[in-house]
């Protein structure tokens, strides 16, 4: 799918993308479900990337919160530059790595659900204007909404379905 330009395009298309991905994962035989991906990924299985999601999901709202107040969050996490994510990633997958699977996707279907009312709460302008809020940078708040959920998920979606070939 082509990368949301719209307010509509990017409630559809997180949805969309959302659902395909919990859709293929609830489909495969529940060995499948639980099974360890090989060792070059650094996520070890569906409830891992599912974690991740979710964590991601988790820093938006921190930096959304923050940055709607007009200060600045650290970003990606306090610690964390952007040229340290791995190292944030592999915390995130130690952190829900004795959640459930069966938890973490409840958690993420509850993040996802808050971070569509996020969007539902704010107009094309609000979305897709760039430098519109200082917190965002050169870019728009949009442009942070689409990485973390609908290309977020098309890159779950795919990572997933290639590691259990």
């Amino acid at each position: 799918m082509p990368r949301p330009k719209t307010k509509a395009e990017l409630l559809e298309i997180s949805a969309a993308n959302l659902d395909r991905l919990f859709s293929f994962c609830d489909n495969l035989p529940t060995s499948d479900q639980s099974k360890s991906f090989p060792k070059e990924y650094m996520n070890r299985n569906i409830r891992d990337v599912f974690g991740h999601l979710h964590a991601w999901h988790l820093l938006f709202f921190d930096w959304y919160t923050i940055g709607m107040k007009g200060e600045k969050p650290k970003m990606p996490a306090p610690g964390y530059t952007w040229k340290t994510t791995s190292d944030l990633n592999k915390s995130i997958q130690k952190e829900y790595s004795k959640t459930s699977l069966a938890e973490i996707k409840k958690k993420l279907k509850q993040s996802h659900k808050k971070i569509m009312k996020i969007i539902e709460s704010h107009t094309n302008d609000d979305l897709f204007t760039k430098k519109k809020y200082g917190w965002t940078g050169s870019t728009s708040l949009g442009a942070y909404l689409v990485s973390s959920t609908s290309s977020h998920y098309d890159w779950a979606y795919k990572l997933i379905k290639k590691a259990l070939k």
